[in-house]
């Protein structure tokens, strides 16, 4: 009998100890090689614990249990081999189609009694005030088919809801709580949150983007755009972009504090906020400087799917030099964005709303969303935060500056 040993892996520098997310697999189940077997929570990531080997395994650990890196947590007994998959011959299912009479239609009678159907008595009409029925929910069973008290007191307790009950909506009144452990990845966040909030002057400026030029170039290449690269066009690649070539301009806002240290990057490592099931999650894009749109929306892509699987990895997450997030899928109108150290800002959009804007004196109905540059103070100063969100303003509202260094053609073209 050969024994295999999985031990824990180590999700990256630094980190000792993780913590049994989920087992996927139990004592006693014969596994085959590569199957998953737990999913580990760490400081900064999930990871999976596969199958070295085929066989019959043993669990040495807990859900919720934290152990060091490098512990045995499960055997796994070769001697037992999975036995092979038949599949089971495919028969085609006859479906017999019944034909259904068609319903017999009475017609209605013609006699004058005809305005009581549907009706409520006196005192069947208040009891349905009280509880909010409508006669279009309830059957009369009174003459010639008028509501009687007896029907709406069967209503009800044939499970007819109250309005006592619509009121409560999913709420049930009890007075039970529910007690969950926080998971690493969870408490890690929010020490580095209160830490950013400790340890940063952070300040936030707004401004608002009129996303006109974005959607008449996104409906009218969007179809295009998608047959030639597989993918939509969509929001967060304009401002990626945006963002890159403001950053040029605005170096400070690209940097980050390092000790007594300030620390200039000459590349764009776009940390792009995403939701996943464990919670928000940024990973980075790599030199998105050096990215076309479609790349932008490639890697995106790419990234959100890696999220919402559980696959990011450490290194997929280290490294942004600035980060954007987009509240507005959510419905967020306006918000205060927290850095994400050791960054020195964080972009925040919101959802785009018409509203009405003056433009060459006239009132006019525009999408226009507002926009959010948390920043530390201690390194970006006001004029170079508030230019930097101008800029960004400028390259969305006048796509064509993207593609000439945040000038337009005409700029180009008289040398200014």
């Amino acid at each position: 009998m050969a024994i295999v040993e999985l031990k824990v892996p180590s999700p990256g520098e630094s980190i000792t100890e993780v913590v049994i997310a989920r087992w996927v697999k139990n004592t006693g189940d014969i596994v085959e090689k590569d199957d998953v077997l737990a999913e580990i929570d760490s400081d900064k990531a999930t990871l999976t614990l596969n199958a070295e080997e085929s066989g019959k395994i043993e669990v040495l650990a807990a859900e919720g249990d934290t152990v060091k890196v490098g512990q045995v947590v499960v055997k796994i007994d070769t001697s037992f081999k999975t036995e092979a998959k038949t599949e089971a011959p495919k028969t085609e299912a006859k479906v017999e189609v019944k034909k259904e009479a068609a319903p017999v239609v009475t017609p209605a009678s013609t006699t004058s009694a005809n305005y009581a159907t549907g009706t409520p008595s006196v005192s069947a009409a208040k009891i349905m005030a009280e509880n909010n029925i409508k006669s279009s929910q309830i059957n009369g069973t009174g003459k010639d088919g008028r509501i009687t008290k007896q029907d709406v007191l069967a209503a009800l307790s044939n499970g007819l809801p109250t309005v006592n009950e619509v009121l409560s909506n999913s709420w049930k009144g009890g007075r039970d709580k529910d007690r969950t452990k926080m998971t690493s990845l969870r408490k890690t966040v929010a020490k580095r949150l209160v830490a950013v909030k400790n340890e940063t002057a952070m300040l936030t400026t707004f401004n608002e983007v009129d996303m006109s030029a974005i959607y008449a170039i996104r409906a009218k290449y969007k179809d295009k755009f998608k047959e030639v690269y597989g993918t939509n066009i969509g929001f967060m690649s304009f401002f990626t972009k945006a963002v890159t070539e403001a950053l040029y301009h605005y170096p400070a806002v690209n940097g980050m504090i390092d000790g007594e240290e300030l620390v200039y990057n000459k590349y764009c490592d776009i940390g792009i906020a995403v939701s996943a099931p464990k919670g928000l999650m940024v990973p980075v894009l790599r030199n998105a400087e050096l990215m076309s749109l479609a790349q932008i929306e490639s890697g995106i892509k790419d990234l959100a799917v890696k999220a919402r699987d559980g696959k990011l990895t450490i290194e997929d997450m280290t490294g942004g030099t600035f980060t954007i997030t987009n509240g507005g899928v959510f419905g967020s109108m306006m918000s205060t964005p927290i850095i994400n150290p050791p960054q020195s800002a964080i972009l925040g959009m919101h959802n785009v709303v018409d509203r009405p804007m003056a433009v060459n004196g006239q009132v006019v109905i525009r999408p226009m969303m507002y926009v959010a540059l948390s920043y530390d103070h201690r390194i970006i100063d006001g004029r170079e935060s508030v230019g930097f969100l101008v800029k960004v303003k400028e390259m969305l509202e006048n796509p064509s500056r993207m593609l000439f260094g945040g000038k337009v053609p005409e700029e180009i073209l008289l040398g200014l």
